[in-house]
């Protein structure tokens, strides 16, 4: 004999389902949205550690670790480097992102797949005089140019002999080597003594220089907000600097990266989310945790979910009170009456 289930558990059940159903739809929407709006899947990224930080208790409009960061996919000819939103005259200057001049861009060190690197675009090399390569399978140039796989040559074909060099945001053009100072002389002062108590990496001058850096290829080079001038791409740019790790194609540890090529960039970092990321950091097995995470960042979260939690119990009496004020919830109540009153169901006063 079967047994009745009681009318309320099947009610509860259904109610159950109803809302983890419209949580997941609205879950799922706000991703699509998200994706049609920064072209890239997924649309976000969780900053891991204080290398982009201004402030050691953390502040919004830099960049923290703990940060949910929207990622935009563009072009890495969109990129606007520090040089260009500093120079003056420049149509990019002024631009700013994220507390300082210029683009932050994510990318993979080297094209590897490893974490992606979340650092701000300093300056870019573009070819000025090229040849056409001996060999374009195997990437063979005269013994003076470096081959390039990304810029387009004199043919037409994609893959040309990089004999010299412009720099844009600078007054850098056909030049062999690359050497630029930011002394605030043509575009801005990039301090190299900022956050001195919280960066990364011993103080190399007082202000960013690049020295005889003689590109591989076109691309930008790259700098942590809080690493001392430090740049990703070693000391073979600016003496001293200590470079990103990463692993030759032998598979040896070594510091300093290449400058970032197109197709290692993952996009351009847009608007930021504070606090959200740090659930993952402190959900996650691997990687340095919460160990970065500023202290704001803490308060903002648990803030942040009490006051989530509590806006319901806030907002609903609220709400009832303006809906039992409006002309159209007094006469449904009314007509509501007046049906049960005719029906019976209630005595009139």
């Amino acid at each position: 004999m079967e047994k009745d289930v009681p009318k309320g558990t099947e009610n509860q059940g259904w109610s159950i389902a109803r809302e983890a159903l419209l949580a997941g739809g609205m879950i799922g929407l706000l991703i699509l949205g998200l994706w049609f709006h920064t072209g890239t899947l997924p649309p976000l990224v969780v900053v891991e550690s204080d290398s982009m930080i201004h402030e050691v208790d953390g502040e919004i409009g830099s960049i923290d670790a703990g940060d949910l960061i929207l990622v935009h996919n563009l072009e890495i000819e969109h990129v606007v480097t520090y040089a260009e939103a500093t120079q003056p005259g420049n149509q990019h200057f002024a631009d700013e992102m994220h507390g300082m001049g210029g683009d932050v861009i994510i990318f993979q060190k080297n094209g590897l797949e490893s974490t992606p690197i979340i650092h701000r675009a300093i300056l870019r090399a573009i070819p000025h005089d090229t040849r056409s390569p001996l060999n374009r399978d195997t990437g063979e140039c005269l013994d003076d140019a470096s081959w390039d796989p990304e810029s387009v040559d004199i043919d037409g074909e994609v893959g040309t002999c990089v004999l010299t060099w412009d720099v844009p945001g600078t007054t850098l053009e056909d030049v062999e080597t690359i050497s630029w100072i930011f002394d605030g002389n043509n575009t801005g002062f990039y301090d190299c003594q900022r956050n001195s108590v919280y960066n990364h990496g011993e103080v190399i001058s007082d202000y960013l220089q690049i020295v005889d850096w003689d590109p591989k290829h076109s691309g930008i080079i790259t700098l942590g907000d809080n690493n001392h001038c430090s740049v990703d791409q070693g000391s073979d740019v600016t003496p001293g600097a200590g470079g990103l790790p990463t692993q030759d194609e032998n598979g040896r540890f070594t510091y300093g990266i290449d400058a970032v090529r197109g197709e290692w960039l993952v996009g351009i970092a847009g608007g930021e989310i504070p606090w959200l990321g740090t659930v993952k950091l402190a959900l996650s097995s691997g990687g340095p945790g919460t160990d970065y995470v500023p202290s704001s960042a803490w308060v903002g979260l648990i803030s942040s979910i009490v006051i989530l939690l509590a806006s319901p119990f806030i907002l609903e009496p609220i709400i009832g009170i303006i809906l039992a004020s409006s002309p159209e919830i007094k006469e449904a109540l009314r007509e509501e009456k007046t049906s049960l009153i005719a029906e019976g169901l209630l005595e009139q006063e």
